[in-house]
């Protein structure tokens, strides 16, 4: 069956705005063209795609169904835009790498101590970013890599995505909070009363109902800064667990299985970037490096 890209970016394109006219908008073209293009499609299909109400129009239950492969089909089209357009291209000199603030620290150092080994001149550059806004990055070229923390997400995009492990979270207090010889109906009581400091980059990815414990809860943009206000004794954090290995955990504790509270949650991360070949060969050392850190503390990432 015969069918272009152009008939395909029609369709996706009406489907998400319900409307002709702002599709024509969105793809600048006229009303009348868009119309004639999903006409054709329908046509070539012996499908109808759309209802047609007064102004506006509803996906028939045919649309529906076939949305999903028209999207997958254009995202593909775009891959192979992208990787044919990269293999005339020479090396990066630069590249941008975002991450959320879940990801150790240390992570960050083994990744940028394993690219000045294996690519001495390039320049790298470290920001801190909420999932959406590394896709729109990515998807913009503003991002070569992002570190996203992956939770609930179904979306269709056009770049690579590797799974890379998950980062377990626990509670952390003051190492001599009185927390740690309470029994754990008494703990889980105490935790609920007490002042709870909650990383920003959590509640603006959607995930304050699981992460939100304590009605006194307070939201703070910095892990360090978190891991300070504990230190000085003024609340508890879920963080993640393998903070407890790292210099600056000193003088907090992570609660344990020895107070009875069951384990905390897991948040899946992945490695996104686009698809072309000078990000492939940066991508093996950034992988390599998440590897030997994973390696280094038993996969609790």
């Amino acid at each position: 069956m015969n069918f272009s890209i152009e008939q395909l970016l029609a369709f996706v394109t009406v489907y998400d705005q319900l409307s002709f006219s702002k599709a024509a908008v969105k793809l600048n073209k006229h009303r009348t063209t868009i119309g004639q293009v999903i006409s054709n499609l329908e046509d070539q299909l012996a499908v109808t795609l759309f209802e047609r109400i007064g102004r506006s129009v509803e996906p028939t239950e045919d649309g529906h169904l076939l949305y999903h492969y028209a999207k997958q089909t254009l995202e593909q089209a775009r891959v192979f835009d992208k990787v044919a357009l990269s293999l005339s291209y020479g090396g990066l000199e630069s590249i941008t790498i975002a991450t959320s603030t879940l990801i150790p620290p240390k992570v960050l150092v083994g990744i940028r101590e394993t690219l000045i080994r294996d690519f001495p001149s390039m320049r790298v550059n470290f920001v801190f970013k909420d999932k959406s806004a590394i896709k729109r990055g990515i998807e913009e070229g503003e991002v070569h890599f992002g570190l996203v923390n992956i939770h609930e997400s179904r979306a269709i995009h056009s770049f690579d995505a590797t799974f890379l492990g998950h980062i377990e979270f626990t509670p952390f207090l003051k190492e001599d909070s009185e927390v740690f010889g309470m029994e754990y109906d008494d703990v889980e009581s105490e935790l609920k009363s007490s002042r709870q400091f909650v990383l920003k980059s959590l509640v603006d990815e959607g995930l304050k109902e699981k992460v939100v414990f304590s009605a006194n809860h307070e939201e703070v943009e910095s892990v360090t800064l978190i891991i300070k206000m504990i230190k000085a004794g003024f609340g508890w954090a879920w963080l993640p667990k393998v903070i407890a290995a790292s210099e600056s955990a000193k003088g907090i504790k992570a609660l344990g299985e020895e107070s009875g509270l069951k384990n905390g949650f897991k948040f899946p991360m992945a490695l996104w970037c686009p698809h072309s070949k000078q990000i492939t060969t940066i991508k093996k050392s950034i992988l390599t490096a998440i590897t030997d850190y994973i390696e280094m503390y038993e996969g609790k990432i």
